[in-house]
């Protein structure tokens, strides 16, 4: 019989910020008895949700199970910064650029069906501007090298016939009332999410219309008849089809072996501004930066019923057990401490209310961890940090390709090429965090 344990549960480190600047979240049910299910969904971030919602669309009569591990929105999906991108963001490059004017079309194309399945989702949700902003991004340089990548990134963007503004010292002072950042340059399609609220308003949405579960870890699956049983800890599903949305613990129940990158990325969100520290700091109450070089710090200005905060994501760290340390994140803390005070000398009496980790998934030339795994047993994964949309896409087009047999999504993914092999430990892991670190100093002030 055909069995997959689950090696490792998911563990967090550190609160989901996100969520823990909201008002305590009603509970979903725990999976405490058995049940029968035409698709189970393992996983409840934004590619697990994502499937959820197009399965129902695609099919109302289908009864579909989704099992979360933790709570909704303490995950990875709400450990994110909340940029939906719709640009081509290739983390391994310069300045983001990706491989080609037709490849970058066609991925922008992509990004942008993923946004607009995001905003029907916001529209139905009844979402707020504060969780869900279609407001555009900063790509903040700090350097001179940072605003020849700006201005490099500015370029490629006009060949696409992008829309794009840059903008100057100035012009970036008055926006994010930081003088760290001498230039910048804006997209307009970025939309700015408050994940942990988008996270916890489609799931409880979700939870009206199909079997929506948390804290039902999966401990493992196998096949049964023509079909496959789901075990939990209390219960089991059985069930036709398996989806599994569960980025990076895909490796935990044995697939793709050696061929998935699990790399932690750190975040710090301050304490609700006080009126003083609001005057002082100047700017526009949201904004949101990435910076000019892929490995450097991340910044958003917040506002909204959870008060106005400003949030840094810096540092990374990989680690093949799909998990940090709390020193590890400590030491994070202190990097984000300096970050911040870089970028807003101006504010030394704030502090940060709350640290964490996320993990996110890569592989080593780009591609998912997509499409039918063995019959009845789907994936996807790996998004490679680019989390709500590629999540929302993958979502999308993995729903598509259990009905269907296919679509322009997930035809997309299929034709990837295969994921290549990691080299053995302890060479994988030293080779990893030496070039992170490498990346990460060569970034320098951005």
């Amino acid at each position: 019989m055909t069995r997959y344990e689950a090696k490792r549960l998911p563990r967090q480190t550190g609160p989901a910020g996100w969520n823990a600047i909201l008002p305590p979240q009603d509970p979903l049910p725990v999976l405490e008895q058995d049940l029968i299910a035409d698709i189970t969904i393992v996983g409840g971030g934004f590619a697990g949700l994502t499937a959820a919602r197009r399965l129902h669309q695609l099919d109302p009569s289908l009864k579909i199970a989704l099992l979360e591990a933790g709570r909704f929105a303490d995950g990875s999906a709400g450990r994110n910064s909340g940029f939906m991108i719709d640009l081509p963001h290739d983390l391994a490059s310069d300045n983001y650029a990706g491989d080609g004017l037709d490849a970058d079309r066609a991925a922008i194309a992509l990004n942008r069906k993923a946004i607009a399945f995001a905003t029907e989702i916001a529209a139905d949700c009844d979402l707020p501007q504060e969780v869900f902003d279609p407001c555009g991004k900063y790509n903040a340089a700090a350097t001179r090298a940072g605003d020849a990548h700006n201005r490099a990134f500015a370029g490629h963007l006009t060949k696409l016939g992008e829309p794009h503004t840059l903008y100057d010292q100035k012009q970036m002072q008055e926006i994010t009332g930081s003088p760290h950042y001498v230039s910048g340059l804006f997209a307009p399609g970025t939309v700015m999410i408050q994940p942990a609220a988008y996270v916890r308003a489609l799931s409880g949405q979700l939870a009206s219309q199909i079997d929506v579960f948390e804290n039902s870890p999966v401990t493992s699956f196998a096949k049964q008849g023509a079909g496959w049983v789901v075990n939990t800890a209390k219960a089991k599903v059985s069930t036709g089809r398996i989806i599994l949305a569960n980025n990076g613990h895909l490796e935990s129940f044995g697939f793709y072996q050696r061929q998935l990158m699990h790399i932690c990325l750190y975040a710090s969100i301050t304490a609700p501004l006080t009126e003083a520290q609001i005057k002082t700091l100047g700017g526009q109450p949201r904004w949101s930066v990435t910076p000019a070089d892929p490995m450097g710090t991340s910044v958003r200005r917040i506002s909204g019923s959870y008060g106005d905060r400003i949030l840094i994501r810096t540092g990374s760290s990989f680690h093949p057990t799909i998990e940090t340390s709390r020193m590890r994140l400590r030491n994070a803390g202190w990097v984000h401490d300096r970050k911040f005070r870089e970028r807003f000398p101006h504010l030394s009496d704030v502090r940060m209310e709350h640290r964490w980790a996320g993990m996110l998934c890569l592989s080593r030339n780009g591609s998912a961890a997509f499409g039918e795994l063995e019959d009845g047993v789907f994936s996807a994964c790996c998004q490679n940090g680019l989390g709500i949309a590629r999540g929302t896409l993958q979502g999308m087009g993995i729903a598509e390709l259990a009905l269907q047999g296919g679509s322009e999504i997930a035809d997309h993914f299929l034709a990837q090429p295969d994921l290549p092999r990691l080299p053995p430990e302890p060479f994988a892991s030293l080779g990893a965090n030496s070039y992170l670190i490498w990346k990460e100093w060569r970034s320098g002030k951005e």
